[in-house]
């Protein structure tokens, strides 16, 4: 089994940044992809950030030049650094791991932009 935390979220004004961070543990002995979804309230969730494990990255449009997604191999640790965050960025952000074994998703992290 595969377990999967995130954290790093919280409330942030218009044009501020946060990393949010993801640490998937168990039976993992290597990642097919690595990604970043987030869902705002009423709407569907959305796929913004995607790690491939030939090292591409890939992210929605209304994300580029803003987000950002890597691993930190020595730390085991998923990152997504948002940057210039806006209203609308405001969602729930879930990390989600995609193995030999199945696809597993963490509980998410609030990620709320508000003056």
């Amino acid at each position: 089994q595969v377990q999967v935390m995130e954290s790093g979220g919280g409330l942030v004004q218009p044009g501020g940044s946060l990393r949010l961070s993801c640490v998937a543990s168990g039976s993992i002995s290597s990642f097919l992809a690595e990604n970043w979804f987030r869902q705002a309230p009423g709407k569907q969730r959305e796929l913004v950030a995607v790690l491939a494990n030939d090292g591409s990255t890939h992210y929605a449009e209304s994300v580029k030049g803003r987000f950002t997604i890597d691993r930190d191999h020595t730390k085991n640790i998923l990152y997504l650094q948002v940057n210039n965050l806006k209203p609308e960025d405001t969602s729930v952000y879930y990390c989600n791991v995609i193995t030999g074994l199945g696809t597993f998703w963490g509980q998410g992290t609030q990620v709320t932009v508000s003056s």
